[in-house]
C-alpha cells in the first residue's frame, strides 16, 4: 500500500493535470445539458473513457518493477490496439456541422477540452511505453517502434472515422477486419484517402509528441 501511494505522489502532476482536463471537459458538457436539455455530444464521455485504457495500461505497467520482456510485449500488443482511441477525439470536432449557430462556440470548447484529454492520455502513455521499451530493448529498436506507432495511431483513427471500426472488432469480426486492412495495404492507389490520413495524423502525431516531451512538469 505505502509503494502504491508513493508511486501516485511521484506521479501527481500528471494525474492532477489530467483529472483536472477531464473534469473540465464533463463540465462544459454539463453546462451544455443543462441549456440545451439535449444528449447530443454524450458520446464523448464513452470516446474519452477508451482514450485512458493505453494511459492505464501503460501507469500500470509503469508500476510493475519486474514485469518480464514477453510480459510487456503481449501487454504492448492490447495497449497499441486501443491507442488510436485517444487522439481520434480530435475528429469529433465533424460533429459541429449538427450544432446550432447559438452554442456553437460552447461546443468549440466542449469537443476541444475533450480532445485535449485524449492528447493528453496518448503522449503520456506513449511516453511511458517508451521508457518501458527502452528498458527492456536497445536504444534502437526502441526509436523503431516509436517511430512508427504514431503512422498506427493514424491509420487507426482512419478504421473508426472513415470505416466504422471499433477496438473490439479485432474479436468480433476479425476477417472482415482484416480484409478491409489488407485490402487498403496490397492496392494502395485504390485507398489513397486512407494512405493520405494514415500519413498526416500519424506525421502530427509524431511532431506534437516530441514536442511534447519538452513539457518539464509532466516529465516524471
Amino acid at each position: 500500500m505505502e509503494q502504491i501511494k508513493k508511486y501516485f505522489f511521484n506521479r501527481f502532476q500528471i494525474v492532477f493535470t489530467i483529472g483536472g482536463v477531464v473534469l473540465m471537459s464533463i463540465i462544459l458538457l454539463m453546462i451544455r445539458l443543462k441549456f440545451t436539455h439535449s444528449f447530443f455530444l454524450l458520446f464523448l464521455v464513452w470516446n474519452v473513457f477508451l482514450a485512458g485504457i493505453p494511459f492505464a495500461i501503460s501507469f500500470f505497467l509503469k508500476f510493475k518493477k519486474n514485469i518480464t520482456k514477453g510480459a510487456l510485449l503481449i501487454w504492448f500488443g492490447i495497449w497499441l490496439l486501443f491507442l488510436p482511441n485517444a487522439p481520434y477525439i480530435v475528429t469529433d470536432y465533424l460533429h459541429l456541422r449538427f450544432s446550432s449557430k447559438n452554442i456553437i462556440v460552447l461546443d468549440i470548447f466542449l469537443i476541444g477540452s475533450f480532445a485535449l484529454s485524449g492528447l493528453l492520455f496518448y503522449y503520456i502513455s506513449l511516453r511511458d511505453m517508451e521508457s518501458l521499451i527502452l528498458s527492456k530493448f536497445s536504444k534502437r529498436i526502441t526509436q523503431s517502434i516509436i517511430l512508427t506507432i504514431p503512422f498506427f495511431a493514424g491509420f487507426g483513427i482512419y478504421l473508426g472515422r472513415i470505416l466504422r471500426w471499433n477496438s473490439w472488432n479485432v474479436i468480433q469480426q476479425p476477417k472482415r477486419l482484416f480484409n478491409d486492412i489488407w485490402n487498403i495495404i496490397c492496392v494502395p492507389f485504390d485507398h489513397l484517402l486512407a494512405w493520405i490520413f494514415t500519413i498526416f495524423f500519424g506525421t502530427a502525431l509524431g511532431i506534437t509528441y516530441v514536442l511534447f516531451k519538452r513539457i518539464r512538469f509532466l516529465q516524471k
